[in-house]
């Protein structure tokens, strides 16, 4: 009999409608002729299952308008349809964003016995805290942007004078964002002193921390990886060259950005940060596919990049930050990633889910 797999989509964020486009991309890399697969969307104390399977070639936003559902049973993560009760053997989590990327879903999963697809709880929880994972990770040696978090509920000192601090121990320009979101919602490049508390106001809409980073030029680059029982995977180097200020939301979804994979840099580096990518992956205690993501500073521009010869002692790699549970649609990061590395997306999605049932 197939296995019955619920892609867990939706949430409680800004990220909600980016993560309905990470399931039907899920849907369509899955392999339907071993896997029974519902997409379950989560949206507050509403939750639908819908049972109807997603058309070749339509869009969520069409698909999750019109598709038939059925409300989940909280109690076993079930539901009924035509009276006849639907469970699920594995949950593939797609929420960017509160509550399936900061554990608090993962938790629901392991209380109801169901395995899943990403970190465990305390990953999940570590790592959706930007500041408090990267300087944990800082601990074991990775190079980190100097930072302040800021809290809602204690943020002194204020006004001018907050901007001040922020000026004096980051520099200008420096990145003010959500601490605990991602996909660049409320994120800004500040370049002057009066635009730090507007910056830090639009950061705080998206939840009650914010970090603001100083500055790293260099060149952005991300890498996905995963592991299985025998096998670790690390994927081929994305190099993210965008004509805006950074990589921010309509370059990660309206194409305002050039992604290069594999990028365009030196074969050691390259080695190194799949390296200590894989690294990252242990150190959490990583499951199933992660995206961590990278600047490396102190390298000639990769526009003009031809002689792979490089002055290793003056390149740096520094963490940006980790991503458990990445975006999946057809054009995606890791999707990508995938392509360029000569495998099959289908194939790994399988590793991923039978590695939870292998002995």
């Amino acid at each position: 009999m197939k296995r019955k797999i619920a892609i867990i989509a939706g949430g409680d964020s800004s990220e909600h409608e980016v993560s309905l486009r990470s399931a039907a991309g899920l849907y369509s890399f899955m392999d339907k002729e071993r896997y029974d697969i519902t997409i379950v969307r989560l949206h507050g104390k509403e939750w639908v299952a819908y049972p109807q399977p997603l058309p070749e070639g339509m869009g969520a936003e069409e698909y999750f308008a019109t598709a038939e559902s059925c409300p989940i049973d909280k109690n076993d993560f079930s539901f009924t349809r035509e009276g006849v009760k639907h469970t699920f053997d594995f949950a593939y989590i797609t929420i960017h964003g509160t509550p399936g990327e900061n554990g608090l879903l993962q938790g629901y999963l392991e209380m109801m016995g169901i395995p899943y697809s990403c970190c465990n709880v305390l990953a999940a929880a570590l790592t959706f805290n930007k500041y408090t994972c990267n300087h944990y990770l800082a601990g074991f040696g990775f190079n980190i942007a100097k930072s302040v978090l800021l809290r809602k509920n204690n943020l002194t000192p204020e006004g001018e004078e907050l901007a001040k601090r922020i000026e004096n121990e980051l520099g200008l320009p420096c990145f003010i964002k959500s601490n605990v979101g991602g996909s660049s919602f409320g994120c800004t490049k500040v370049k002057k002193e009066e635009d730090i508390i507007p910056a830090i106001e639009r950061a705080f809409q998206e939840g009650d921390e914010v970090i603001c980073e100083a500055y790293m030029k260099g060149t952005e680059v991300t890498c996905g990886v995963y592991k299985t029982k025998d096998k670790a995977v690390a994927f081929p180097i994305t190099e993210v060259v965008t004509k805006n200020e950074f990589f921010d939301y309509d370059a990660k979804y309206k194409g305002q950005v050039d992604e290069i994979t594999p990028a365009r840099i030196p074969d050691a580096i390259r080695d190194q940060i799949q390296a200590e990518t894989l690294r990252i992956y242990d150190i959490i205690g990583a499951n199933g596919i992660i995206r961590v993501d990278w600047i490396i500073t102190g390298m000639r521009n990769t526009e003009d990049y031809v002689d792979p010869v490089e002055d290793m002692s003056k390149i740096q790699i520094n963490l940006l930050e980790v991503n458990t549970t990445p975006g999946m649609t057809a054009t995606s990061f890791i999707p990508q990633q995938v392509r360029a590395a000569g495998l099959d997306i289908k194939e790994v999605l399988t590793d991923i889910i039978e590695n939870k049932f292998s002995i």
